[in-house]
């Protein structure tokens, strides 16, 4: 079950923790650090499940799901709230606001991806619970997490670790502008040596592996000042 998950956590090693782990279980995910944050990538992304710190600044976690709850676009989008708040009458409330299921920190990264999966079964949210199929696509892209493949016009393509986990990252969310400090946070664990100026370089990569022509990149796409996208558009 392939999913998009939003992680609203301030905390930003807990964060990149959730991230990994995510990824490494065949999940796309967002991440974000505050409350407004999370309110506007939710609206904007509509992600299949979001996970959600309560102590968050700005809005607070209740705040988002509060918000989250009175969204007419999306008002059944699963919430999984995490918190170092244990006292009965928080837990009480996240539940009443709307809440799918609470966790409290400390807590396991393996039982927080069995929670999801069970919030994401039940709720019929992710690809995995409109078919069978964990790959997603863009620009005739197709990066599949579980088998750990791409194809581009369904032509295997042969990635490194890095270039696999940026354009998986890309293709999860297309018409996104990446920064390189974003795109090198996907490749984290992979080359702590990397610097952002390692990202111009698996860009340059893979353009020769997914465009026609690299010099003039139909797929992969460079957003001046800013940093890379990929279209959601087949060139």
């Amino acid at each position: 079950m392939c999913a998009h998950v939003l992680v609203a956590e301030d905390d930003e090693k807990q964060a990149e923790l959730i991230r990994r782990t995510l990824l490494a279980e065949g999940h796309t995910a967002t991440v974000v650090h505050d409350g407004a944050a999370a309110l506007d990538a939710a609206r904007r992304l509509g992600p299949d499940l979001v996970v959600l710190d309560l102590m968050l600044p700005v809005i607070d976690g209740f705040g988002v799901c509060r918000a989250l709850r009175a969204d007419a676009r999306d008002p059944e989008i699963p919430v999984v709230v995490l918190t170092a708040r244990s006292a009965e009458d928080d837990v009480l409330l996240g539940l009443e606001l709307g809440a799918d299921d609470y966790m409290t920190k400390p807590y396991s990264p393996r039982e927080l991806m069995a929670r999801i999966r069970t919030v994401l079964r039940r709720s019929g949210q992710g690809a995995g619970a409109r078919d069978d199929d964990p790959a997603v696509r863009a620009a005739g892209i197709s990066v599949d997490p579980v088998r750990h493949e791409v194809r581009c016009d369904g032509v295997p393509v042969e990635c490194t670790p890095a270039e696999f986990q940026i354009l998986l990252a890309m293709a999860g969310e297309p018409d996104r502008v990446f920064t390189r400090r974003q795109l090198l946070q996907c490749t984290r664990g992979l080359d702590r040596a990397s610097t952002e100026r390692a990202v111009d370089v698996h860009i340059m990569n893979l353009r020769r592996k997914i465009e026609a022509d690299p010099r003039r990149p139909g797929r992969l796409l460079t957003v001046f000042g800013v940093g890379y996208k990929l279209s959601g558009a087949r060139p």
